[in-house]
């Protein structure tokens, strides 16, 4: 039995071990070796994770050619159609290349939630499962990684589009003040401008009586899971070069068409990039003040989700270097 240390930033731990979680309620490692020589055979999901920027799209796409399997983007915002340039979407040549799920679900006036897009996602898991070939998950959203697994369990409640015009006229900073005082655990992981995030759990708190920190239960997957982990030492230099090249690939006239067509008010707008691209628009930032704010905004960001995935997650992190080769051996080692 082999069960890994908490992986410290950028570490790459060797020789490479597996952990397979068998249901979250024990999280039981077991060794892979053990598991052959049973002669069991559990269905396998990959899933690929790590902070934005990491190189996650990249790998993935590699991973999927080596595999003759599907993408299945695990990405909270580029689930929304014509959003693609502030969401790096993976590119024409990168979806034409390799068949990719999950994104373009919804127009962004249209809000997705986690129920739903576990409900759409689910299907396509067990159909690659089916074929005999893991289910490769990549994606940074960590929620929605959670329920797809570790067995998390969203509230199962439907949109609700007149509390949601309340809470949007009673705005973000008074909503998210409101949710500190009726459900203090869920405003302590919702950051004060999610706009998107608070709604939801005010309006679960408001259609079901209960406080959504107390309805997120779990149910252990019926399949394998082997998380790996990118997460590169120069990750902020990275995040730097990637938000100019937005900016340099059509950003603000992403931001301005999707202004006329749904409103300056639209939630996604004030989410990173899209919001200093609006400041830009206005006349209240200039090129470069938009962004080195993009940049700032998506660092900050990108240590949350590292903290994240430390403390709920139990990944394999690979070198940056060599992570393809160890992403396949530790998928060869998992039986896939």
């Amino acid at each position: 039995m082999h069960i890994l240390p908490p992986a410290a930033q950028g570490a790459c731990w060797g020789p490479l071990r597996l952990n397979l979680w068998w249901g979250w309620s024990n999280r039981l490692a077991i060794g892979i070796a053990g598991n052959r020589e049973q002669g069991q055979q559990t269905p396998l999901m990959v899933v690929l994770l790590g902070p934005t920027a990491s190189g996650k799209t990249a790998l993935g796409v590699e991973l999927a050619l080596r595999l003759g399997c599907r993408v299945l983007s695990v990405d909270s915002r580029q689930v929304y159609q014509q959003m693609d340039v502030g969401t790096a979407k993976p590119s024409q040549a990168e979806r034409k290349g390799v068949a990719h799920e999950l994104l373009d679900l919804a127009p962004p006036n249209t809000p997705l939630n986690l129920q739903q897009f576990c409900e759409l996602a689910r299907p396509l898991i067990a159909a690659e499962q089916a074929l005999s070939r893991p289910a490769l998950l990549v994606g940074g959203s960590g929620l929605y990684l959670q329920a797809l697994s570790q067995g998390l369990q969203p509230p199962a409640l439907a949109p609700q589009p007149w509390l949601r015009q309340q809470l949007e006229g009673l705005g973000q900073a008074s909503a998210h003040q409101l949710l500190g005082q009726a459900d203090p655990l869920a405003a302590g992981r919702i950051h004060p401008s999610d706009k998107i995030r608070t709604q939801r759990a005010l309006e679960v708190l408001y259609g079901t009586g209960k406080p959504l920190s107390s309805q997120q239960g779990r149910m252990a997957p019926a399949y394998g899971v082997l998380e790996l982990g990118l997460n590169p030492p120069n990750l902020r230099e990275r995040i730097e070069r990637r938000s100019a090249a937005m900016y340099g690939a059509g950003l603000v006239e992403e931001t301005e068409a999707l202004q006329q067509l749904y409103g300056k008010e639209l939630a996604l707008l004030q989410t990173i990039g899209y919001g200093e691209a609006m400041a830009l628009l206005a006349g209240e930032l200039s090129r470069p003040e938009a962004i080195a704010l993009t940049a700032k905004r998506t660092w900050q960001f990108a240590k949350r989700q590292r903290t994240w995935f430390r403390n709920r997650h139990q990944a394999i992190w690979l070198n940056q270097e060599t992570a393809l080769e160890e992403a396949l051996a530790a998928i060869a080692a998992a039986g896939a």
